[in-house]
């Protein structure tokens, strides 16, 4: 499918919220740990460290977001990736931090500012976008 085929097919705001999804760090090491197996919560629980209450929320969240499936056998629910396309995924966002890692470490739009509210910080002009470190309104600043 084209480009402008998916652009017709789906709106930036759902592509948004694809990602949105994926914008916390536990939900990310829960979708790298399922890529390759399913795993119940409890091994879940033990791989991210946190209570299982919170890694069901986020398990629950990745499954109403189509990122994994569960499967439930007896009392147990068993959690997989549901699309092998999360693993390329995965692998293409890793190798962007790691080229763009200085720059994604010390923006400060990032958690200035919820989703949808720009990105204005001093040094830069409303409507303009984020102002890097050293340029005010697109120049430098010496």
């Amino acid at each position: 499918m084209t480009m402008t085929a998916l652009r017709t097919a789906i709106t930036p705001e759902v592509v948004a919220r694809f990602f949105r999804a994926l914008g916390d760090p536990t939900r990310l090491r829960l979708l790298e740990f399922l890529l390759h197996t399913e795993h119940t919560v409890t091994e879940c629980v033990d791989h991210v460290g946190l209570s299982q209450g919170r890694v069901s929320t986020h398990l629950a969240c990745l499954a109403d977001c189509g990122y994994v499936q569960v499967r439930r056998q007896g009392r147990y629910a068993y959690y997989r990736v549901a699309d092998p396309r999360v693993a390329d995924l995965a692998l293409l966002a890793y190798g962007l931090a790691a080229d763009n890692a200085s720059a994604l470490t010390t923006c400060a739009c990032i958690d200035a500012h919820p989703p949808g509210a720009g990105c204005e910080t001093a040094g830069s002009a409303p409507g303009r976008g984020y102002a890097r470190p050293g340029m005010i309104n697109g120049r430098h600043d010496r």
